[in-house]
């Protein structure tokens, strides 16, 4: 049976709805594609040279980001600290009214950044929906909880916040963190991900700035604009979100300087399974692991597995990948008719073509030097449209024992592909689950919680789970990284506050150059 776009989700629709929504942001059209703004000294405006975006799910042009130069963003940021002055005296409690403002008009386009996100980001609907409900959700907690947060004595930084993220949470981890900064008194500036969600964040940017918020959104390529973002010295913050190699440039860029920052990379977080006999249990937890296709810096890609349980371990585990649902998130079949619910998948495709060619050279290199394929899924079934292009969708695979010299041994995939080394001793568990230099995240499946918890102590992540998966986190949960994979101040509650304001009696949490102070997680 055929299948075919759900009614009203075409990315005709859906522009058209963004259009209306917010047509301050949107321009003229180049070449038959819309061009967008960028919201720089206080307004939309039609700079920049504009450049072709390409969305995962079928590799049509969507959009065209225009990309700002230097002088320009140079400029933004000027006007951007003279706003941070202006807001940094306003009160708490018009702050907050106004971020509350803002909130109540993106809970009103719930629906529209979501889908936003699936054409942009390609997530699934249900997955799209819980990044934008995650977002308006934490701030509305956060909003309750500011005065005590701030009654400390702290104040709003210097200057405002730069906030560099990757494209696969731009609400619930850019707009979220915006959100929270400027509660906290500092003006914001976002740089767009060139690879996908600029529509969706142009979008929430106008509403926002709707609210009187004091927010900057620029586009623009690394090279061009991160000597801007990262070092002017108008900057009171850098925020960044990413993987390891920018993440490194952003660190190195501030070594010689005392600006506030927080670096999250991602790290090989894994999953070690000793004297383990739960499977029922661990099944459910590694089926949910590959929702977006693990492209998340907390998803679980590596798995140790004690030598004695690699038979049991295999039984559960390889139907669990076997089971693993993914395609095009909008195809339904003749049947589907409005207001029924938009298809059940774990994933769509990666993030763009290039990523899945990347990840399927990744695997190929792994194999050629020893790894053995013991699952290498196909496209074959999955539900897609006819004649659709699938050059960014990647079945799962899982690969036993990658050589060491492999890049999969060392590095996240960032994709749906997982390892597994077998291990003979705890000794050789925590080393393998160590790989990375440093981690975000890892898990022990063990029965007896009082070994596993004295294996935890040895592991280098910031949150390790007992039986059971750890992520980011929301609210009141902190979150960093061990190692490599973070820099700087610690964020989450309290500590998110406390790493844009200064003040208070105590240091930050976090890993800096002369000391390393971690939080009870």
């Amino acid at each position: 049976m055929a299948l075919r776009l759900a009614e009203g989700t075409a990315w005709s629709d859906v522009l058209a709805r963004a259009v209306a929504a917010t047509p301050e942001a949107f321009g003229a059209e180049v070449d038959g594609v819309t061009t967008l703004h960028n919201l720089v000294e206080g307004d939309w405006r039609a700079v920049g040279a504009p450049a072709p975006v390409r969305t995962p799910v079928d590799n049509t042009v969507v959009i065209n980001l225009p990309r700002l130069d230097a002088d320009t963003a140079r400029a933004a940021v000027a006007h951007a600290a003279a706003a941070h002055r202006a807001w940094a005296q306003t009160p708490l409690a018009d702050r907050k009214a106004r971020v509350i403002d803002a909130l109540d008009a993106l809970a009103a386009h719930r629906d529209l950044l979501a889908l936003l996100l699936v054409w942009e980001i390609g997530k699934p609907w249900r997955l799209a929906c819980a990044d934008v409900d995650r977002a308006l959700d934490g701030v509305r907690w956060y909003a309750g909880e500011i005065d005590r947060m701030l009654a400390d004595g702290r104040e709003p930084l210097p200057g405002p916040v730069s906030n560099i993220a990757s494209w696969n949470y731009p609400m619930s981890v850019l707009v979220h963190a915006e959100l929270v900064q400027l509660l906290a008194g500092n003006a914001v500036i976002a740089k767009t991900p060139s690879q996908g969600g600029a529509v969706c964040l142009t979008v929430a940017h106008a509403l926002m700035r709707r609210a009187g918020l004091p927010a900057t959104l620029v586009s623009g390529g690394g090279e061009e604009l991160s000597e801007v973002l990262v070092r002017a010295p108008e900057i009171g913050a850098v925020a960044f979100v990413g993987g390891r190699s920018n993440g490194g440039k952003v660190a190195a860029a501030l070594l010689d300087s005392d600006k506030r920052h927080f670096i999250e990379q991602e790290g090989l977080n894994a999953w070690g399974i000793w004297n383990f006999s739960q499977w029922d249990l661990l099944a459910a937890h590694l089926k949910k692991g590959f929702e977006y296709g693990k492209q998340r810096c907390t998803a679980y890609p590596r798995f140790v597995v004690q030598r004695d349980l690699v038979d049991e371990f295999l039984d559960m585990y390889l139907p669990v990948v076997r089971s693993v649902r993914f395609g095009h998130p909008l195809a339904v079949d003749e049947t589907w008719t409005a207001g029924d619910p938009l298809p059940e998948l774990d994933f769509g495709p990666l993030i763009s073509a290039a990523k899945a060619e990347e990840l399927h050279r990744k695997v190929d290199e792994a194999v050629r030097g020893g790894a053995v394929p013991l699952h290498r899924g196909k496209l074959t079934g999955a539900p897609f449209m006819p004649g659709q292009d699938t050059s960014a969708y990647v079945a799962p695979s899982v690969l036993l024992a990658p050589p060491g010299r492999s890049g999969l041994m060392h590095a996240e995939p960032f994709g749906p592909v997982d390892t597994i080394v077998v291990v003979d001793t705890t000794d050789e568990l925590l080393a393998a689950m160590n790989a990375s230099n440093g981690a975000l995240v890892a898990s022990l499946a063990c029965d007896d919680t009082d070994e596993a918890g004295k294996l935890a102590v040895d592991l280098q992540a910031f949150k390790v789970g007992i039986n059971k998966p750890r992520s980011r986190g929301d609210r009141d949960e902190p979150f960093g990284g061990r190692g490599a994979s973070w820099k700087g101040a610690f964020v989450g509650g309290d500590l998110l506050v406390q790493a844009v304001t200064v003040g208070g009696d105590s240091r930050l949490y976090g890993n800096f150059p002369d000391y390393n102070s971690y939080p009870t997680t």
